[in-house]
């Protein structure tokens, strides 16, 4: 994906005021040894941190239809990056420099949103649009000072141009075989009914009412169960 983004970039920065100018266009770092080995005018366009955009991050999985609309597979959601370059002139007179930032501010400006039909290889597969901010606010741990510091070179005019770029997934997972038949519920067996045979279920009002017809005798059962010592004619005798 990262190298697909220099294409972008590249192409962008060969592009609009530029187009057909010759201008060497390169992704080494801007170090002094570069620089003393540089022998025409070009810009540098120097990738100095990739950070993922968290705000962006998707949860889940994705479904993956065929063209009749059956969902096949699932794969994880893309991620997204945020790629910052560090772009600057080289030529040997600052005037000429200054001029060659403002083609390349005038052609990034044009150019903020990159519909995927324009983007190479697998970024265009993903149907998804590439973000190009220029110049924008500096929110990276490290400031441009302290890049150069590191590169060894002198400070030059430079501009921030963050690129943000879906990264694919690859994992996928195979999506089982569509529902073709409704749910069924089949019994056994039941009171030791062969399994197979219909089951008669008793009708809820018949059982209702023998449940009533034999409350009183359950009733006065119990009573002489409570009752120990008395025998069965003294409770006939009483009642």
């Amino acid at each position: 994906m990262i190298h697909e983004v220099d294409e972008v970039l590249k192409d962008l920065l060969n592009s609009g005021s530029l187009a057909g100018s010759g201008i060497d266009v390169s992704f080494d770092a801007p170090t002094r040894d570069w620089a003393a080995r540089r022998n025409g005018p070009g810009i540098n366009a120097y990738l100095y941190d990739i950070r993922e955009e968290l705000s962006r991050r998707a949860r889940g999985q994705i479904a993956v239809q065929d063209e009749q609309g059956i969902v096949v597979k699932r794969r994880q959601p893309v991620r997204w990056f945020r790629l910052a370059y560090l772009v600057t002139a080289w030529t040997k007179q600052p005037r000429d420099e200054h001029r060659l930032l403002s083609a390349v501010m005038g052609t990034l400006l044009t150019n903020e949103w990159l519909p995927p039909h324009t983007l190479p290889g697998s970024l265009g597969e993903l149907g998804l649009s590439v973000h190009v901010v220029m110049a924008g606010h500096h929110t990276e741990a490290r400031s441009l000072a302290e890049i150069w510091s590191a590169l060894g070179g002198e400070l030059k005019p430079s501009l921030d141009v963050v690129v943000t770029a879906p990264f694919p997934a690859f994992r996928e997972y195979d999506a089982g075989p569509p529902v073709t038949e409704g749910a069924a519920v089949r019994v056994r067996a039941y009171d030791g009914v062969p399994a197979g045979q219909d089951v008669e279920w008793p009708d809820r009002t018949e059982r209702v009412r023998d449940e009533r017809a034999h409350r009183p005798r359950q009733v006065a059962m119990a009573k002489r169960a409570r009752r120990p010592g008395r025998t069965t004619e003294q409770d006939d005798e009483q009642r």
